[in-house]
Formats: structure tokens, C-alpha cells, sequence
């Protein structure tokens, strides 16, 4: 199993006011109904108020790196993307469980 998570933090000027924000955080809510290979998925605010904190996360669970590689390139998760790359910048981590 690979436990994939992703951590955004806003551009500088974005906030959650800001209405591309909210229609990329709705785009992220649905992926998991979405992708197929997905079999958790989970999305959130973060809460933190530290100067080290991102401001989102997702965090999925597939099968393997095939199913991983699925989800990668699915066009409803790209199209996430797209939406998330305007308006900030993240990290990752796939870690095997």
C-alpha cells in the first residue's frame, strides 16, 4: 500500500477569500470519487496558526506504484492540479505502508 499525501501552501496573496482557492479545495474534495484507484482519501484545512504550516492537504491510499501511477495521470486528478498549481506551490511524500 502507498499512503500518498500532499501538503499546499498559498501563493503569496491567496488566501481562503479568494474564490479560486475555494473551487480548488471542492476540486480536491471530489477527486476521491473520481479516481478509481483511490481507496482513501481524505482532504482538509489545516488549522495551525506557525509560519511553518501549509495551508492544505489531501491524502490518499492506493494499491501500489501501478495504482499510483493511475492516479497520477488521471485527467480529473490533473485537472486538480491545474487548479492547485495557479494558486500555490506543495510537496509530497508517497510512503509504503
Amino acid at each position: 500500500m502507498i499512503r500518498h499525501i500532499v501538503l499546499f501552501r498559498f501563493k503569496p496573496g491567496v488566501s481562503w477569500d479568494d474564490p479560486r482557492a475555494l473551487e480548488a479545495e471542492g476540486m480536491a474534495a471530489k477527486v476521491g470519487g473520481e479516481v478509481p484507484d483511490l481507496q482513501e482519501w481524505s482532504t482538509g484545512r489545516n488549522i495551525s496558526t506557525r509560519p511553518i504550516a501549509y495551508d492544505f492537504a489531501v491524502i490518499g491510499l492506493l494499491e501500489d506504484e501501478a495504482a499510483l501511477d493511475r492516479y497520477l495521470v488521471h485527467p480529473f486528478h490533473q485537472e486538480a492540479i491545474r487548479k492547485w498549481r495557479e494558486i500555490s506551490e506543495w510537496v509530497i511524500a508517497d510512503l509504503e505502508e
